[in-house]
Protein backbone atom coordinates (compact mmCIF):
# COMPACT_ATOMS: atom_id res chain seq x y z
CA UNK A 1 0.00 0.00 0.00
CA UNK A 2 1.47 3.08 -1.34
CA UNK A 3 2.41 5.83 1.57
CA UNK A 4 1.63 9.77 0.90
CA UNK A 5 5.12 11.56 1.37
CA UNK A 6 5.63 12.99 4.19
CA UNK A 7 6.25 16.87 4.24
CA UNK A 8 9.63 19.24 4.93
CA UNK A 9 7.60 19.73 8.16
CA UNK A 10 6.25 16.54 8.88
CA UNK A 11 9.79 14.81 8.82
CA UNK A 12 11.38 18.08 10.34
CA UNK A 13 9.11 17.23 13.67
CA UNK A 14 9.86 13.25 13.28
CA UNK A 15 13.40 14.20 13.85
CA UNK A 16 12.72 16.53 16.67
CA UNK A 17 10.12 14.13 18.06
CA UNK A 18 13.52 11.28 17.75
CA UNK A 19 15.99 13.70 19.58
CA UNK A 20 18.03 12.50 22.46
CA UNK A 21 19.31 15.34 23.59
CA UNK A 22 22.31 15.43 26.25
CA UNK A 23 20.84 15.24 30.08
CA UNK A 24 20.10 18.65 31.00
CA UNK A 25 19.85 19.93 27.79
CA UNK A 26 16.98 21.22 26.32
CA UNK A 27 15.38 20.69 22.85
CA UNK A 28 12.59 22.93 20.77
CA UNK A 29 11.30 23.18 17.74
CA UNK A 30 10.34 26.85 16.93
CA UNK A 31 9.38 28.31 13.41
CA UNK A 32 11.10 25.48 11.25
CA UNK A 33 14.00 25.54 13.76
CA UNK A 34 15.68 23.24 16.42
CA UNK A 35 17.32 25.46 19.10
CA UNK A 36 19.16 22.93 21.63
CA UNK A 37 19.82 24.90 25.05
CA UNK A 38 22.36 24.10 27.44
CA UNK A 39 21.29 24.15 31.22
CA UNK A 40 20.65 27.11 32.94
CA UNK A 41 23.20 29.53 35.00
CA UNK A 42 22.33 30.32 38.79
CA UNK A 43 21.38 33.69 37.60
CA UNK A 44 18.51 32.12 35.61
CA UNK A 45 17.14 30.13 37.89
CA UNK A 46 17.30 33.27 40.88
CA UNK A 47 14.51 35.09 38.68
CA UNK A 48 12.53 32.24 38.16
CA UNK A 49 12.31 31.48 41.51
CA UNK A 50 11.94 35.03 42.29
CA UNK A 51 8.77 35.22 40.43
CA UNK A 52 7.15 31.64 41.27
CA UNK A 53 7.85 32.96 44.90
CA UNK A 54 5.36 36.02 44.39
CA UNK A 55 2.85 34.20 41.87
CA UNK A 56 2.55 32.07 44.72
CA UNK A 57 1.93 34.82 47.31
CA UNK A 58 0.14 37.46 45.64
CA UNK A 59 -2.10 36.14 42.50
CA UNK A 60 -5.58 36.67 43.13
CA UNK A 61 -6.22 33.26 41.71
CA UNK A 62 -4.26 30.30 43.16
CA UNK A 63 -1.88 28.99 40.90
CA UNK A 64 0.44 26.07 39.91
CA UNK A 65 3.55 26.35 37.96
CA UNK A 66 5.70 24.29 35.67
CA UNK A 67 8.81 24.36 35.34
CA UNK A 68 10.02 23.50 31.46
CA UNK A 69 6.98 22.33 30.45
CA UNK A 70 6.97 21.12 26.87
CA UNK A 71 4.20 23.03 24.96
CA UNK A 72 2.49 22.21 21.25
CA UNK A 73 1.68 25.58 20.06
CA UNK A 74 -0.38 26.45 17.09
CA UNK A 75 0.72 26.34 13.59
CA UNK A 76 1.50 29.22 11.68
CA UNK A 77 4.59 31.38 10.56
CA UNK A 78 7.29 29.66 8.82
CA UNK A 79 6.52 26.47 10.64
CA UNK A 80 3.38 24.22 11.25
CA UNK A 81 4.44 22.50 13.81
CA UNK A 82 5.95 24.36 17.25
CA UNK A 83 7.01 22.75 20.37
CA UNK A 84 8.48 25.54 22.61
CA UNK A 85 9.47 24.79 26.07
CA UNK A 86 9.18 27.93 27.91
CA UNK A 87 11.58 28.57 31.81
CA UNK A 88 7.91 28.70 33.79
CA UNK A 89 4.24 28.15 32.47
CA UNK A 90 1.45 28.97 35.44
CA UNK A 91 -1.53 27.92 35.16
CA UNK A 92 -5.06 28.04 37.67
CA UNK A 93 -4.58 25.60 40.20
CA UNK A 94 -7.92 24.47 39.83
CA UNK A 95 -7.90 23.33 36.35
CA UNK A 96 -5.23 20.97 37.27
CA UNK A 97 -3.35 21.28 33.68
CA UNK A 98 -0.55 19.51 34.32
CA UNK A 99 -2.25 16.37 36.29
CA UNK A 100 -1.92 13.35 33.53
CA UNK A 101 -0.42 15.81 31.16
CA UNK A 102 1.48 14.38 28.05
CA UNK A 103 5.22 16.03 27.68
CA UNK A 104 4.10 17.64 24.88
CA UNK A 105 0.94 19.61 26.07
CA UNK A 106 -1.65 21.85 24.48
CA UNK A 107 -1.28 25.31 25.59
CA UNK A 108 -5.40 25.67 26.41
CA UNK A 109 -5.09 26.70 29.95
CA UNK A 110 -2.00 28.61 30.19
CA UNK A 111 -2.53 31.42 31.56
CA UNK A 112 0.77 32.86 31.95
CA UNK A 113 4.62 31.88 30.37
CA UNK A 114 7.47 33.27 31.35
CA UNK A 115 10.82 33.07 29.70
CA UNK A 116 14.33 34.51 31.30
CA UNK A 117 16.85 35.32 28.63
CA UNK A 118 20.07 33.59 28.05
CA UNK A 119 22.52 32.61 25.61
CA UNK A 120 20.25 33.32 22.39
CA UNK A 121 18.05 35.97 23.82
CA UNK A 122 16.53 36.87 20.05
CA UNK A 123 14.48 33.36 19.50
CA UNK A 124 12.97 34.84 23.41
CA UNK A 125 12.41 38.25 22.41
CA UNK A 126 10.93 37.32 18.70
CA UNK A 127 10.35 33.48 17.71
CA UNK A 128 8.65 32.54 21.10
CA UNK A 129 6.61 35.49 21.51
CA UNK A 130 5.01 35.22 18.35
CA UNK A 131 4.62 31.01 18.94
CA UNK A 132 3.14 32.08 22.02
CA UNK A 133 0.83 34.71 20.89
CA UNK A 134 -0.52 31.83 18.39
CA UNK A 135 -0.90 29.58 21.42
CA UNK A 136 -2.84 31.64 22.58
CA UNK A 137 -1.33 32.06 25.53
CA UNK A 138 -2.98 35.21 27.47
CA UNK A 139 0.13 36.53 29.14
CA UNK A 140 4.09 35.92 28.17
CA UNK A 141 6.64 37.58 30.36
CA UNK A 142 10.36 37.95 29.35
CA UNK A 143 12.71 38.44 31.86
CA UNK A 144 15.72 40.28 29.60
CA UNK A 145 19.22 40.00 31.57
CA UNK A 146 21.06 42.08 28.51
CA UNK A 147 18.49 44.98 28.77
CA UNK A 148 18.20 44.49 32.36
CA UNK A 149 13.92 44.91 31.85
CA UNK A 150 11.10 43.11 32.25
CA UNK A 151 7.67 42.98 29.62
CA UNK A 152 4.75 41.71 30.07
CA UNK A 153 2.96 40.97 26.47
CA UNK A 154 -0.81 40.93 26.64
CA UNK A 155 -3.66 40.59 24.52
CA UNK A 156 -2.86 37.94 21.85
CA UNK A 157 -4.16 38.62 18.14
CA UNK A 158 -2.85 36.29 15.79
CA UNK A 159 0.79 35.85 15.66
CA UNK A 160 1.51 39.17 18.46
CA UNK A 161 0.63 40.55 20.84
CA UNK A 162 -1.15 43.82 20.75
CA UNK A 163 0.38 45.34 24.06
CA UNK A 164 3.31 45.44 26.00
CA UNK A 165 4.47 46.83 28.85
CA UNK A 166 8.58 47.42 29.74
CA UNK A 167 9.77 48.29 32.74
CA UNK A 168 13.16 48.28 34.16
CA UNK A 169 14.57 46.15 36.69
CA UNK A 170 14.00 47.84 40.16
CA UNK A 171 10.11 48.59 39.11
CA UNK A 172 7.18 46.52 39.34
CA UNK A 173 4.98 45.22 36.22
CA UNK A 174 1.69 44.86 36.71
CA UNK A 175 0.36 41.15 36.17
CA UNK A 176 -3.64 41.71 35.27
CA UNK A 177 -6.35 38.87 35.72
CA UNK A 178 -6.06 36.28 37.07
CA UNK A 179 -3.01 37.56 38.80
CA UNK A 180 -3.74 40.81 40.12
CA UNK A 181 -0.82 42.37 41.79
CA UNK A 182 2.19 43.72 40.69
CA UNK A 183 5.32 41.71 40.11
CA UNK A 184 8.14 43.90 42.28
CA UNK A 185 11.52 43.61 39.94
CA UNK A 186 13.92 45.48 42.82
CA UNK A 187 15.58 42.01 43.79
CA UNK A 188 16.43 41.57 39.85
CA UNK A 189 19.39 44.24 40.13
Amino acid sequence: MPHEPLSQADVLLEGFLALDTPEGFRAELIEGEIVVTPPPDGDHEDYIGLIVEQVMAFARTKMQFAGNKGLKLRSGGRCPKNHAIPDGTFAPKALRLYRGAQPWMPCEGVALVVEVTSSKPAADREAKRHCYARGPIPLYLLVDREESSVTLFSDAEGDDYRQHCTVPFGKPVRLPEPFSFDLETADFI
